[in-house]
């Protein structure tokens, strides 16, 4: 077992607080990661608090994760020691259903569905149809610590120059917004409408620019209005109601 620290919490009414524990160690699949870095996301702080009614304590969050390989079980063949990688939102699938074999794992179909990065299975044993838990664990702990041990299907290579600490938010936040832009083959000339200008929203607007897009972010702050200039896109105030009027059905 390895011997690892981070920051849980114990019930839906305390803090994060040092957390240590053990991890197992790496299988033959599996890559062994020190942590660098970890994106905090509002879902973190949702599951923290129990706010979806499903929180398996200890709660231990984190799941857009940056580090360093150190160290690969035998079989492993696309990570090697010294690799910068990230793991997202999940860890593990059933591997059998149509879309994971489809390379769908986020829809995978057994009756546990994914294994996500902490707060274990998307559907525990007590909710599964057959009662079991086909990954063995109840809970899983999240990047909030100092370690951690995925299998190399789950972990991801972070492409040389691109700094950790800018890589980590988007394993959530960038793919968030990167994947319906992807979807629907947003290209140049199309013209994006970003609702929202917080943390998804920058990087929304970041990759819709870099796709060539015509963006324009929808904002109820005036402050911000600034920081989209600064971006390089239009800023509409939600409550400027002729400007509004100007865009309807541009989008």
């Amino acid at each position: 077992m390895i011997k690892a620290r981070g920051y849980a919490t114990k019930h839906s009414f305390s803090r994060l607080k040092l957390f240590e524990f053990e991890r197992e160690e790496a299988g033959a699949h599996d890559v062994e990661i020190k942590v660098m870095f970890c994106g905090v996301c509002h879902s973190d702080i949702h599951q923290a608090k129990n706010e979806w009614s499903n929180t398996v304590y200890p709660c231990m969050p984190g799941h857009e994760v940056v580090g360093t390989v150190t160290k690969v079980g035998a079989d492993v063949t696309r990570h090697a020691v010294g690799d910068m990688v990230g793991v997202g939102c999940m860890i593990d699938s059933c591997r059998e259903c149509a879309p994971c074999k489809a390379g769908d794992q986020n829809y995978c179909e057994s009756g546990n569905s994914w294994l996500a990065t902490y707060n274990g299975p998307m559907v525990p044993a007590k909710k599964a149809p057959d009662g079991k838990n086909i990954y063995g664990r109840d809970n899983t702990l999240g990047g909030y610590s100092d370690v951690l041990v995925v299998n190399e299907d789950f972990v991801l290579k972070i492409p040389q120059g691109l700094a950790p600490e800018v890589a980590a938010p988007i394993l959530c936040a960038g793919v968030t917004t990167y994947s319906p832009m992807k979807h629907w083959k947003v290209k140049a000339g199309d013209k994006v409408g970003i609702v929202g200008f917080g943390g998804l929203g920058h990087l929304a607007a970041k990759i819709a620019k870099a796709m060539g897009a015509e963006v324009t972010v929808f904002t109820t702050t005036k402050e911000k209005l600034d920081e989209a200039k600064r971006l390089g896109v239009a800023g509409v105030l939600e409550k400027d109601k002729e400007a509004l009027k100007a865009l309807k059905s541009s989008f």
